[in-house]
């Protein structure tokens, strides 16, 4: 499978890498070493030895260095080999460990797998997650066994709520009969659902001022490249504008580990219940109990019966609720062959 690589991808949660254990991950069926050095910049190296392949997480540090387990070959955080143990102590040029650009941002630690020089402009701006106390906001990893784009085409087809999920977030099949509206860039498809139901969902209704009167909600979810999706939802009531109704602020986030397999990361902020401590605990397990328990098995199911094939070649009966997965997975397919193109070019 093809992956667009000249682009940032979420290696780990910052709270995920401490300052003294060397954390490793696998992305792109790549192994990954990730290591705080002593001012606390987090630094990514491929956790693989150039002597005999030994993984380097197996090793230890030695201040901002990392020493190989097998022989104790040792490597700069620029994975320079900086002492060779053995025989005259000389270095071959080949003792060279592939360093990656990492950046952090937003609670957390971001990726450049690519060949291209990394371009933090091409990093999209979730400020929106910095912007309160950290009551308010939750974050969460989960593994999947399932292509990433399979995670994709799930949030950006939010009508599946009403038949996979419980209670707290049904719409009363509000959503299914919507067409979203669909808004598209170069590198964004943005969808927005808009519809009232009474009783309000049951996660915003008890924050809002008549818990079972008739509330209007929306849903916006923005997919940005490589696999970045900024959902929002909230609630208002008579002329309460949405600005000023309750709501929440949601990243997700899938990275591929392998052709069958994801890393996906979560965030929300919400703007009601800010300093509860408790209430944020228990948000977020809701949260992530209902991706597990609900969506999870069927995304498991859906990877077992396509296993590798491609999507498209499949030829799936396509609805009028595809509209904004089907136009994510088109415009990433365009950026991908895009990329390699110029790939080919540059080695041409």
């Amino acid at each position: 499978m093809s992956y667009l690589k000249n682009a940032w991808y979420v290696a780990a949660l910052s709270s995920e890498v401490n300052d003294a254990d060397l954390f490793h991950r696998k992305i792109f069926n790549t192994s990954v070493l990730i290591y705080r050095k002593q001012n606390g910049e987090a630094v990514a190296l491929r956790d693989r030895c150039p002597h005999r392949f030994a993984p380097l997480h197996l090793g230890k540090r030695d201040g901002d260095e990392v020493v190989c387990h097998y022989h104790a070959l040792r490597f700069d955080c620029s994975g320079k080999c900086t002492h060779n143990p053995h025989g005259e102590g000389n270095i071959p040029k080949a003792a060279q460990v592939k360093s990656y650009p990492l950046l952090e941002k937003h609670g957390f630690l971001w990726i450049w797998m690519g060949e291209q020089a990394a371009d933090p402009g091409l990093l999209p701006d979730y400020s929106p997650l910095d912007d309160g106390p950290p009551t308010g906001i939750g974050y969460a990893y989960m593994h999947m066994n399932a292509n990433y784009q399979l995670i994709i085409d799930n949030v950006m087809d939010l009508s599946h709520i009403d038949h996979v999920h419980g209670e707290a977030i049904t719409t009363r099949g509000q959503l299914s009969p919507i067409v979203p509206k669909i808004q598209e860039t170069e590198r964004s498809v943005f969808a927005r659902w808009e519809w009232k139901q009474t009783p309000p969902i049951l996660v915003l209704s008890g924050f809002l001022p008549k818990p079972t009167e008739e509330a209007r909600h929306f849903f916006d979810v923005t997919w940005m490249p490589p696999a970045n999706i900024q959902l929002s939802v909230g609630g208002a009531q008579g002329d309460t504008p949405f600005e000023q109704g309750v709501g929440a602020y949601d990243l997700h986030l899938a990275t591929p580990e392998t052709d069958g397999s994801t890393h996906y990361f979560f965030a929300t902020r919400r703007n009601h219940l800010v300093d509860d401590a408790n209430f944020n605990d228990m948000k977020l397990n809701a949260m992530r109990d209902a991706f597990v328990n609900e969506d999870g098995p069927i995304l498991l199911g859906v990877q077992e019966e396509m296993e590798d094939q491609d999507f498209f070649e499949m030829k799936p009966v396509l609805l009028s609720n595809d509209i904004a997965s089907v136009k994510v997975r088109r415009l990433l397919q365009s950026l991908i062959a895009k990329e390699n193109g110029v790939l080919a070019e540059k080695a041409a």
